[in-house]
């Protein structure tokens, strides 16, 4: 029986070549990414803004978003947020943090379920106060931080200091794009967004170990070849592995955003565009790095050379 391949054996693709529409492409991004952090910002979600979120869905036809709004603006709460979510006949309503605690938050949802329990069914109630949302907010961003510095000191030990540069460029590369992703879709952004990006970390800490694992391996064995044909050779020698893991990953999350439900949507959304960025990243960002940073003068070279003479003595 014949194996299926999705790429070919012994592929020649000039991967270190496209650095000259990568760079400014990811540039780009960045610039963008970052013009949007500071005009638009993130749609934090009741998780960090603190509020009540209900998500419901009509009984019979479409709603009427105008109407739904109107009537919950009335209740005398503050501005209501009222859209369209997921399949036909479901929406959400936001209500800001009230003043009084839980027992103005509870009086919140009493006033909707004895407006709308008609004519809409309640699917989802969130509550939460505003020192809970304070308080996840500390934690969700200490918790990334500390992550991602963990991530940093792990690469800077696995490998020697030209590749570490690289990898962690790759690793800063792909965790800006994906906030990119939160900015221009204005996905909320709440716990399970954090979870999603923590996972994106190690996603591409996992594809930027694999391709270098092969350059350093390269390095040692062809020590006279030009480093843009060995970086080309050690991208193309792992493109098998790396288009499997891929394919087999984004097949798996385009289930979960069709048929998961609404409640783990927006992970998969998140972490389908994290899967093709890392890939992309891996390949097109981090590996050329290494032509700018005279990988053939650090410490791998100074290393064989100290190995070889040992081994004479």
């Amino acid at each position: 029986m014949r194996l299926l391949r999705i790429v070919p054996d012994n592929t020649r693709f000039r991967i270190v070549h496209w650095r000259r529409l990568a760079y400014p492409f990811s540039a780009a991004y960045s610039v963008l990414v970052l013009v949007l952090f500071l005009t638009v910002g993130l749609n934090f979600g009741i998780d960090f803004r603190g509020g009540t979120l209900m998500e419901m869905q009509a009984k019979s036809g479409k709603p009427d978003i105008a109407q739904v709004r109107q009537t919950a603006n009335g209740f005398g709460f503050g501005e209501v947020e009222v859209q369209e979510f997921g399949g036909a006949g479901e929406l959400s309503m936001r209500f800001a943090v009230q003043p009084g605690g839980e027992i103005a938050q509870q009086g919140v949802v009493t006033k909707a379920r004895e407006t709308f329990s008609e004519a809409y069914e309640f699917r989802r109630v969130e509550t939460v106060g505003p020192r809970v949302s304070g308080e996840l907010v500390q934690a969700g961003t200490l918790g990334v931080v500390l992550a991602i510095l963990g991530v940093l000191v792990y690469l800077w030990f696995r490998f020697e200091m030209q590749l570490a540069i690289g990898a962690i460029v790759g690793t800063m590369h792909d965790i800006v794009l994906t906030l990119g992703f939160f900015l221009i879709t204005q996905l909320e952004f709440n716990l399970t967004s954090i979870a999603a990006i923590l996972t994106i970390v190690g996603y591409s800490l996992n594809e930027t170990v694999v391709v270098f694992d092969r350059t350093r391996e390269l390095l040692r064995r062809y020590k006279t070849m030009p480093i843009p044909e060995l970086l080309d050779l050690s991208v193309n020698s792992t493109l098998s592995r790396t288009a499997i893991t891929s394919t087999t990953t984004v097949l798996a999350l385009i289930a979960l955003v069709f048929f998961g439900g609404s409640a783990i949507e927006g992970f998969a959304l998140v972490m389908l565009f994290g899967v093709v960025v890392c890939t992309y990243s891996a390949m097109f960002v981090s590996t050329p790095v290494l032509l700018y940073l005279d990988v053939r003068a650090g410490r791998l070279d100074q290393s064989e050379e100290l190995a070889e003479a040992k081994a004479r003595v």
